[in-house]
């Protein structure tokens, strides 16, 4: 038992998905991005990935997995005490706060709510707020964490440089967190940061810096028109050959780090694994983790037979990864769960979950 959990013990109470119906395939996606259909298949590890519809807005598809996520814990809205945003920073309009309109839409009329994001570490993150927020404040009994996911709308397929980002793809995702609830334990989350990548991936366009009006701003930026015009309300990478070059000598050792980090502060080894839910990334990253860990990609994860037609969905990934365990069969009573993500900025996150009754 760790420390935090002899001050609070916290139960995942349930959880939600929603995935839209559109896809683009692999013959679709090659034909626009230029990469050959096989190499996106077997190297990307996409044949297929959800995209949002015309009313899958992130709020919308957060919405549609948190009433997944109410109903199945048996509960009403209004016995939800804090409402979470975990998912992304743009939606339908700007500059709203999306946790207290998800806060609205759903019916959760006695919380409060806030916003947080670490790209696809954020439910990483809010789980380690979680245990500190019912530590100091005893009124905080039941939170729901919901994130909506479309960044495959900022790639620009036509751009070599963020081919990488070709697999992001559209969902919703939802949990909710008791405290003492006996049942499916979160244990420790840890997460790990480092600023050198933060200017290494971004949207050029729509800031301040290169501002949406027609007279622009600053020292003679683009106008609206010719942003528009050189795509840049798209993401970028300004050096993906230096981030590349940075990134592979971190990512993998930090990815091990946080996910012992996590263990250890739960009280257990590598060894105790009994399903690790990894987010969305090239399939020989994804197998190097898993070896590295001790972690059966066939018997104790999920890749090949779920998210290979889906996509990376961000944040959501480690929820979607949940699910699919579940309905496998992968997850059971008595299982620990471990969750790891990381997040362009550069984050790496880790949770660890003893399972109960599903």
């Amino acid at each position: 038992m760790t420390k935090v959990d002899e001050l609070v013990k916290v139960g995942l109470e349930s959880w939600g998905t929603y995935v839209p119906e559109l896809r683009h395939d692999s013959k679709y996606l090659s034909e626009k991005t230029g990469i050959p259909q096989n190499v996106l298949e077997t190297k990307f590890g996409l044949k297929s990935k959800s995209v949002a519809g015309p009313e899958d807005h992130n709020v919308a598809m957060a919405v549609k997995a948190s009433n997944v996520a109410i109903k199945r814990a048996g509960i009403k809205p209004t016995d939800i005490d804090l409402v979470i945003w975990a998912g992304e920073v743009y939606d339908k309009r700007l500059l709203q706060t999306y946790g207290i309109k998800l806060q609205n839409d759903v019916g959760a009329t006695r919380a409060w709510a806030f916003d947080i994001n670490q790209r696809c570490g954020t439910f990483m993150l809010a789980f380690n707020l979680v245990k500190g927020l019912m530590i100091m404040d005893k009124r905080i009994n039941r939170v729901l964490i919901a994130s909506g996911y479309r960044n495959c709308d900022l790639v620009n397929y036509a751009d070599s440089q963020t081919r990488f980002l070709t697999c992001l793809a559209a969902s919703g995702a939802a949990v909710i967190l008791k405290r003492d609830h006996t049942e499916n334990i979160l244990l420790a989350a840890d997460v790990i940061t480092d600023g050198q990548f933060a200017e290494d991936v971004y949207v050029p366009g729509g800031g301040s810096g290169i501002p949406m009006t027609i007279a622009g701003g600053g020292d003679n930026p683009p106008t609206a028109y010719e942003a528009l015009e050189k795509k840049l309300l798209y993401l970028a990478v300004p050096d993906p050959e230096g981030m590349k070059n940075r990134l592979d000598k971190l990512s993998m050792t930090n990815f091990i780090k946080v996910i012992d980090m996590t263990l250890e502060e739960s009280g257990y080894e590598r060894k105790d694994i009994d399903y690790l839910g990894l987010l969305h990334m090239k399939p020989s990253a994804f197998e190097y983790v898993a070896k590295e860990i001790g972690v059966d990609v066939k018997t104790k994860t999920t890749y090949w037979d779920d998210f290979v037609y889906l996509g990376h969905m961000g944040q959501n990934d480690g929820v979607m990864s949940i699910e699919f365990g579940v309905k496998r069969g992968k997850i059971k009573e008595g299982d620990l769960v471990v969750l790891a993500a990381a997040g362009i900025g550069y984050s790496w996150g880790a949770a660890c979950i003893k399972w109960g009754k599903s």
